[in-house]
C-alpha cells in the first residue's frame, strides 16, 4: 500500500523490524519451570493458553528447548493456516517450531498489540503464502519478518487492543454459555440411558460396522468444492464433525464412493491416543466428496435403533471407560479398539417405546447447543473482522 493511502501517522514498516524472536533456551529438566506448550495446546483464532503439559509428566523430545516468559506471544510456524496465536501468561518451555516473539521497542509496538496484529487477515495469508513445503508446511521467521504492514500511532495502537478485549470478552461470554449448556447435555445424556432402559450389547444396536481405508493425502483441506479428500482421525472430534481435518487426495481417483461419508453417519475413531480413542460423531449436512479413513469406522444402526440414541450412548461415561479401557496397543502413544470389541461393549439402552421420546429431548438440547455454538463461531468471526476494518492501513 502506497503512503499516501495510509491513515495520518502511520507508516510502513517490517515485521523484523519492529519484532524479534526470542532464542532464550532452558532444559526442562533443570530449568525449575513446570509447565509446558505443545502445538495441540494451542487453539485457533484463540489468544489465551488454556492447556498445558506438565514438565515431568511424560517425555519430552529435544526439541522442547525454548523458554517463554509472560507477555511473549507465541506462534505455531507449523500449518500456519491453522492461526495459532497465544499470550503466554506463566513462565514455560515450548518447542523449536513455536516462534517465541516479542516487541523490540514496546515504545513504538506495544506487547499487547502484537497478538492483533498477527490475528489479522494480510498477516496470516502472508504467513501461508510464504510456508514451505507441501506435507507439513513451515514457516521461517525469517521469512516472516518480511511481512510488510502499515505500523499505527501508539494511541491508536492502545485505541485497537481496547477493540480487540472487548471483541474478546464477548466470545467469552459465548463460551460460558455453551459450557453451561454441554453440562445440562451431559447430565441429560446420562439420564436417559439410566432411567427405562434394558441391558444389552452394542453389537445388538448395530447392523454394520464399515472400515475406511488409507490413501496418500497432502496434509491440508481441499482448497475447492470439486477436490477430493480423505478424512483423519481427527475430523471426529470431541464433540462434533469436524470436515475441515481432511487430507486433499493426491490422486483423486484413489476416491472410493464406498468409503464416503454421508449425512446422517456415525463415525467412530478406532485409533488414536488414549484418550481419544472410541470419540463419536454425527456427520452433519452439506459435506461431499469426503472419505473415511482406515483409523474411522462407521456404525449402521439396526432398523428401529435411531441415529441420535446411538450416539448418545456413545458418548456415556461408561462408554468412555469401556473404550479405554479394551483399547489396545505397544506403549502409550496410540491406542485400538477393536470391531468385536466395540460389539461387545456392554450398555443401557431405552425400551423400545421410550426410544422416539428420548431423542427428541436430545436432539433438542443438540440444537441449543449447535446454537450457542455457532454464535460463539459468529462472535470470533467478527471480532477478526473488527481487527481487520481497524487495521486497514495494512
Amino acid at each position: 500500500m502506497a503512503d499516501k493511502q495510509m491513515k495520518p501517522g502511520w507508516h510502513k514498516v517490517k515485521f523484523g523490524d519492529v519484532v524479534r524472536q526470542s532464542k532464550e533456551k532452558a532444559d526442562p529438566e533443570t530449568s525449575g519451570l513446570e509447565r509446558y506448550i505443545a502445538g495441540d495446546h494451542m487453539d485457533t483464532d484463540d489468544l489465551r493458553l488454556r492447556r498445558w503439559g506438565e514438565i515431568g509428566s511424560g517425555y519430552l523430545g529435544p526439541a522442547f528447548h525454548m523458554r517463554f516468559k509472560p507477555g511473549q506471544v507465541l506462534y505455531g510456524s507449523r500449518r500456519t493456516y491453522l492461526r495459532k496465536v497465544a499470550v503466554a501468561d506463566f513462565d514455560g518451555i515450548c518447542a523449536n517450531t513455536t516462534f517465541v516473539l516479542e516487541p523490540k521497542n514496546p515504545e513504538e509496538i506495544l506487547p499487547e498489540f502484537l497478538p492483533f496484529l498477527m490475528q489479522t487477515d494480510a498477516f496470516n495469508d502472508f504467513s501461508v503464502k510464504t510456508s514451505k513445503g507441501s506435507v507439513n508446511p513451515y514457516i521461517n521467521f525469517s521469512d516472516l519478518a518480511k511481512f510488510e504492514f502499515a505500523l499505527p500511532p501508539i494511541s491508536e495502537q492502545v485505541q485497537i487492543v481496547s477493540a480487540g478485549k472487548a471483541a474478546l470478552k464477548t466470545v467469552v461470554a459465548y463460551e460460558e454459555a455453551l459450557q453451561t449448556s454441554l453440562t445440562y447435555q451431559t447430565s441429560l445424556r446420562e439420564q436417559a440411558f439410566f432411567l427405562n432402559v434394558r441391558p444389552t450389547l452394542l453389537g445388538e444396536l448395530i447392523q454394520e460396522i464399515q472400515a475406511g481405508k488409507s490413501v496418500v493425502g497432502v496434509d491440508e483441506p481441499p482448497s475447492s468444492s470439486d477436490q477430493y479428500a480423505v478424512l483423519k482421525v481427527s475430523a471426529v472430534g470431541k464433540r462434533s464433525f469436524v470436515p475441515v481435518e481432511s487430507k486433499t487426495l493426491i490422486n483423486q481417483t484413489d476416491f472410493i464412493s464406498i468409503h464416503s461419508v454421508r449425512a446422517g453417519d456415525i463415525l467412530i475413531t478406532r485409533a488414536n491416543t488414549p484418550d481419544l480413542v472410541g470419540l463419536a460423531c454425527l456427520v452433519a449436512e452439506g459435506h461431499r466428496n469426503l472419505m473415511l479413513s482406515d483409523k474411522t469406522l462407521r456404525l449402521i444402526p439396526s432398523q428401529g435403533v435411531p441415529n441420535r440414541l446411538l450416539l448418545e450412548v456413545l458418548r456415556t461415561q461408561a462408554a468412555r471407560q469401556y473404550l479405554k479401557a479394551n483399547a489396545t496397543g505397544t506403549g502409550g502413544a496410540m491406542k485400538n479398539i477393536s470391531q468385536a470389541k466395540l460389539r461387545d461393549m456392554p450398555v443401557k439402552f431405552p425400551v423400545e417405546e421410550s426410544r422416539n421420546e428420548c431423542s427428541t429431548q436430545l436432539e433438542t438440547v443438540e440444537s441449543t447447543v449447535n446454537l450457542i455454538e455457532a454464535r460463539h463461531a459468529e462472535a470470533k468471526r467478527l471480532a477478526r473482522l473488527a481487527i481487520n476494518e481497524i487495521m486497514g492501513g495494512i
